[in-house]
């Protein structure tokens, strides 16, 4: 049996619990209701903000009998949805995935005199009145102000089941076109007004509903003191699991995931921009973007360095590609940086790596092209792919074999596909969507319908001249041992010179390590051993402890923290990335 699989203490649910706030937190209709009523007292005035992605209407359903008053929609406020898909075309255009960053305001979408007619009947209002939906804050942020917070992969999920993007009508679309709108436009949109409304935040209300949750108020001190403790100590993401049409069948076993399913394809267990925080409050804890505490606490969470070059965004994400068990990832690319700038404003590019956390005997790594080949032929072989004619990666592609703990690196513009019967840890930077698949081995997608290549985009960022002895000699298990001593060695693993990520891999036998954040929030994983403890070096924060296979988060704040086998005498390795 592999030692991955006896461990199975991998943490679904971990939490922050915030201190200090007991109480802080109630649950279920009536009790929300009631606190709103308490503390809107003889105000006039309760607004509740929406993220898209909210069921308003169940929101509504549950608190207005509750509480009563005279509900004013910020949706009547909105533009026709005709105005909205024209205005929008250039951000979104007619691509399944990709479009173009949205940088308009959300009042973008709504009518200016409608809102200041809302505005004016909620400043005139002599009776109790709730300003409500997304974008209530455009209105008024009220007597008490309340923000219905949403997490994307909630929103992802909802997409599925049927739900609309924001004012249209797509419910039948496919879920690439639902992301696309929201990626690109709504959660932008949404997230420029959020930041500017932390502080008037009273109450934030939790309704993702997982697993059957009820909804949930927490008090605007205690979500905000929970950011702020966040930033200053170790912490976790809520990790999310996502089959897929290549998806293997270790982090059913690792993970203790639901054995009826067919496969999970898909960890994401470090990325902030996709994943969920619990904040705890005594025995109760509500759901919240992880995004939060990167807006919230930029400059504490990500350092100087991160914060001046990449603004509020978390620069590096963590997740896992299983296809022990599986099928190849598709072959694809990633654009270089001068291209995803011109093309799809984004400021930085996907450059990445795969560390292999686990792999079967013979397994492998695309990576880079064969020497001699033409581009032309790889290109018109490429599209006749599409068209049905079977297309012979090994002719173009280059192969390398790995093994458990090697680490292949990935800059933008290699060519590159991770092999079946191999558990990788991918370590990259965070635009995640922009991936050029050429080919997917004649797959279709879980949905039923062919999985999007991009050839023409593909094209125009693979650098031919990543020949296999120049991958060999600057992509493949690049370790160089820093320190070394009895019972600690700490190597560089990379990234490559072309990458702004920097990752370390510390060996422990038996004793612990003195780590320095370098300036920078560090991101890391266990990838071997039971169980290590995190230790604050000047008590700040209490001993966190991580295990097997979790992605744990330093903030930049921590300066300097030690890290020590669970276990005294035990062997943990764990792998360090951060900003250079």
């Amino acid at each position: 049996m592999r030692d991955a699989f006896r461990y199975k203490n991998y943490d679904k649910f971990p939490k922050i619990h915030v201190k200090g706030h007991d109480g802080a937190i109630v649950s279920g209709w009536d009790n929300v209701a009631q606190r709103l009523k308490d503390a809107c007292g003889k105000k006039n005035v309760l607004v509740i903000d929406c993220y898209v992605g909210v069921k308003e209407e169940e929101v509504e359903r549950e608190l207005r009998p509750r509480i009563g008053g005279e509900w004013l929609h910020v949706s009547d406020c909105l533009l026709p949805e005709q105005v909205t898909d024209e205005k929008l075309y250039d951000y979104l255009g007619e691509d399944r995935v990709f479009g173009f960053m949205c940088h308009k305001p959300l009042s973008y979408l709504f009518d200016a005199e409608k809102l200041s007619a809302m505005r004016e009947k909620a400043e005139k209002a002599n009776a109790f009145t709730v300003v409500f939906g997304v974008g209530a804050a455009l209105v008024t942020t009220g007597d008490v102000y309340v923000y219905a917070d949403m997490a994307r992969w909630e929103i992802q999920n909802r997409y599925k089941a049927g739900m609309t993007n924001f004012h249209t009508q797509n419910a039948d679309a496919p879920f690439l076109t639902k992301y696309k709108r929201g990626f690109f436009v709504e959660w932008r949109m949404c997230d420029k007004l959020k930041k500017q409304v932390f502080e008037k935040i009273d109450f934030i209300l939790d309704t993702n509903g997982t697993n059957g949750a009820p909804a949930k108020l927490m008090d605007g001190d205690a979500f905000r003191d929970g950011l702020k403790q966040a930033a200053a100590q170790p912490f976790r993401l809520v990790p999310y699991f996502d089959p897929g049409v290549w998806g293997g069948q270790w982090m059913k076993e690792v993970c203790d995931l639901d054995r009826s399913k067919a496969n999970f394809a898909w960890s994401f267990d470090g990325v902030p921009e996709e994943n969920s925080l619990y904040l705890a409050c005594g025995e109760e804890y509500v759901e919240i973007p992880s995004i939060d505490v990167v807006f919230y606490q930029p400059c504490q969470l990500l350092g100087e360095r991160a914060y001046g070059r990449f603004g509020d965004e978390f620069p590096i994400r963590f997740d896992f590609l299983d296809t022990m068990g599986g099928g190849n990832l598709s072959l694809q690319v990633h654009p270089l940086t001068q291209y995803i700038q011109s093309t799809f404003g984004m400021n930085y590019t996907q450059d990445e790596s795969y560390y292999l956390l686990d792999c079967e005997d013979n397994a492998y790594v695309y990576l880079g092209v064969k020497d001699g080949i033409s581009p032309k032929e790889l290109e018109a072989d490429l599209y006749a792919a599409q068209k049905g004619v079977p297309f012979d990666a090994d002719k173009y592609a280059n192969k390398v074999p790995v093994k458990k703990h090697s680490h292949v690196l990935i800059p933008a513009g290699t060519m590159h596909c991770s092999g079946a019967g191999s558990m990788v840890l991918e370590i990259s930077s965070t635009p995640y969507i922009f991936t050029f698949k050429l080919w997917d081995w004649g797959r279709v997608g879980l949905d039923g319908l062919p999985r999007p290549t991009h050839v023409a985009h593909g094209m125009k960022n693979i650098q031919f001249d990543r020949t296999p002895d120049w991958v060999r000699e600057n992509l493949v298990d690049r370790f160089v041992t820093l320190k070394q001593t009895d019972t600690v060695k700490e190597e560089k693993t990379g990234l490559h010179e072309r990458e702004f990520i920097e990752t370390r891999r510390f060996t422990l036998d038996g004793e612990g390590v003195r780590v320095s954040c370098h300036g920078s929030v560090n991101m890391c994983n266990l990838v071997d051993g039971r169980s290590a403890v995190i230790r604050s070096v000047d008590g700040s924060f209490e001993p966190f402890t991580v295990h097997y296979a979790e992605t744990f988060i330093i903030p930049s704040s921590v300066k300097e923290y030690t890290v020590e086998p669970e276990k005294q005498g035990e062997k943990v390795m764990f792998i360090q990335a951060y900003v250079r």
